[in-house]
């Protein structure tokens, strides 16, 4: 009996350990024992919560693998999967973690051998904002993964053996050959490019109002968009037009030359005579020049001869018109108004001095005289 009972213990443990087998090889969701909750992970107590993020490539993540927040392990992974092309990982945090709402999420490696993990972090130049609910998916545009090490190997040893640092000075001597060589040539250069970037330097104010003028123009042009379309449907018939008179136009363009020889022919004969004329013409413009607003002045009276234009409204009242008048019938008077240059020139002021007038006084209107009787007529 004492040797039948480890056989009978063994063989029950052996059924056991089948019947578990079975059981999980029967389970999808078995992928080895790192798909088990490891005991003492964070994120799986009481109140803890779910939150998903969206990767472009996990580079190895696994399950069970830490969600880090400031270098702090705030959770860990549950699942991870795949679709449209890139990973979905689900993750718990423990109860109390407050993950700000503009986060991202980047895969990252804790050392150069070092366990791969997610980490929680915020953009460059961004202050927290708000928290991350629970069920939140963060989503592909704010997620990435730092350099692994098989990325920083991969691009040192690009560097050192196939990024051409052997040629750089093979490159540099070729260089420093090429303006030794021609120094005096290299240096008018730099200095030429020195002058000219002054200068340039110098009119950047006109250059930037040239550039706001063309963006001017640009935009007129773009307003006179229908006028530029309907100008160049018009343009090639006007083209067409001309073309087929084109003997006619040749024909205006000759006859317009020799008018213009003419013409010179004309002004280099009468040189002398129409300079003469310019000349004599110039006191006459010139005292027209002077007259100035005097001349423009008396054009008004034109319309209102023979009252001033600034009197109309004084002389006509509503349905009459005043009237103020000085006649002086004297024969001295209508002797100078109508005989001077004729004949008679100086026979009725003899007659009016034989009356009783002063040799070489004009009579006025207080004189003594028969004859200077001045008349005022009222309205």
């Amino acid at each position: 009996m004492r040797r039948r009972t480890p056989r009978s213990t063994r063989a029950l443990w052996s059924v056991v350990l089948s019947g578990l087998l079975a059981v999980l090889a029967g389970c999808s969701s078995w992928e080895g024992p790192n798909s088990l909750p490891l005991p003492g992970a964070e994120g799986h107590g009481d109140n803890s919560y779910t939150v998903q993020i969206e990767l472009p490539n996990v580079l190895g993540i696994q399950q069970n693998s830490r969600i880090l927040l400031n270098d702090v392990n705030v959770g860990s992974i549950t699942d991870v999967t795949v679709t449209d092309w890139h990973a979905i990982v689900t993750a718990t945090i423990k109860a109390g973690t407050v993950i700000p709402g503009n986060t991202i999420a980047k895969v990252g490696q804790t050392s150069l051998l070092g366990t791969l993990h997610v980490e929680f972090d915020l953009p460059d130049g961004e202050e927290p904002e708000g928290s991350l609910a629970p069920g939140t998916r963060i989503p592909l545009d704010r997620a990435g993964a730092y350099p692994s090490t098989e990325e920083t190997l991969a691009a040192v040893s690009v560097v050192l053996n196939g990024g051409g640092l052997s040629e750089l000075a093979e490159v540099q001597q070729e260089i420093a050959l090429a303006l030794r060589s021609s120094e005096p040539n290299n240096r008018e250069m730099i200095e030429n490019l020195a002058r000219f970037t002054t200068s340039i330097a110098g009119q950047t104010d006109s250059i930037v109002e040239a550039i706001d003028g063309v963006n001017r123009l640009a935009g007129q042009l773009a307003a006179d968009k229908p006028v530029l379309d309907r100008a160049l449907r018009d343009i090639p018939a006007a083209i067409d037009v001309v073309g087929q008179r084109q003997q006619q136009v040749v024909d205006a363009i000759n006859a317009v030359g020799g008018l213009a020889d003419n013409t010179n022919q004309i002004v280099s004969r009468a040189g002398d005579d129409l300079d003469a004329n310019l000349e004599s013409l110039a006191p006459a413009l010139r005292a027209l020049a002077n007259s100035g607003r005097d001349l423009t002045r008396s054009l008004g009276l034109l319309a209102t001869y023979p009252w001033p234009e600034t009197g109309v409204q004084k002389f006509i009242r509503g349905d009459y018109a005043n009237l103020s008048a000085v006649i002086d019938l004297t024969l001295g008077r209508l002797d100078s108004s109508f005989l001077t240059g004729t004949p008679y020139e100086g026979s009725w002021a003899a007659l009016e001095i034989a009356m009783g007038r002063k040799t070489g006084i004009m009579p006025r209107p207080g004189d003594t005289n028969p004859l200077a009787i001045p008349t005022s007529g009222g309205r």
